[in-house]
C-alpha cells in the first residue's frame, strides 16, 4: 500500500555518482576518463566555449558603434487614459499617488504624461514633463498640469 512513509523514487531511477580516479577496479581509474595529457586533462584546464583556437574572436573582429550617454534621462511614461482609470475627480496627481496607484515603478525617476486616450475627471497633475496634447486634453476636462522639471 503507498503511504507517505514509504514514498521513494522508482527502482532505476537514480543512479550513482561515478567514482573517479579510485583505481583500476572502478573502471575510470588512473586519468579518470580525461585521457592523457594536455590542456582539458588538467585540474581547473578547459577552453572557454566563446575561444575559436586562437582565430581573431568575433567580438573583436566587429567594429565597434555608437557610445552610451551618460546623461541621458530616462522618464517613465503615464497617459491621460491611465488616469481617468485610477483616479477620483479632483485628485492630486504627482509621483507618489502615480506609484500607490501601479502606474509607474520608480519614485526617483521622472514622470513624463502623454496625452493617448481621453480624459474627462478634473485632475491636479504634477509631472516633470508632458506632452502639448496631454496639457490640452487635462485643461479641456477642468484640471492643471503642473510641470516640475
Amino acid at each position: 500500500m503507498l503511504k507517505l512513509n514509504n514514498l521513494g523514487a522508482p527502482k532505476g531511477a537514480n543512479r550513482d555518482t561515478k567514482r573517479r580516479g579510485r583505481g583500476p577496479g572502478s573502471g575510470q581509474g588512473k586519468t579518470g576518463g580525461r585521457g592523457h595529457k594536455g590542456q582539458k586533462a588538467r585540474s581547473g584546464g578547459g577552453i572557454p566555449p566563446w575561444f575559436e583556437g586562437g582565430q581573431m574572436p568575433l567580438n573583436r573582429r566587429l567594429p565597434k558603434r555608437g557610445f552610451t550617454n551618460i546623461f541621458k534621462k530616462s522618464f517613465q511614461l503615464v497617459n491621460v487614459d491611465e488616469l481617468e482609470a485610477v483616479f477620483e475627480a479632483g485628485a492630486k496627481v504627482d509621483n507618489e499617488s502615480l506609484a500607490l496607484a501601479g502606474l509607474v515603478k520608480h519614485l526617483d525617476r521622472p514622470v513624463k504624461l502623454l496625452g493617448r486616450g481621453k480624459v474627462e475627471k478634473s485632475l491636479q497633475i504634477e509631472v516633470a514633463k508632458a506632452s502639448r496634447a496631454a496639457v490640452a486634453a487635462v485643461e479641456a476636462a477642468g484640471g492643471s498640469v503642473t510641470v516640475t522639471g
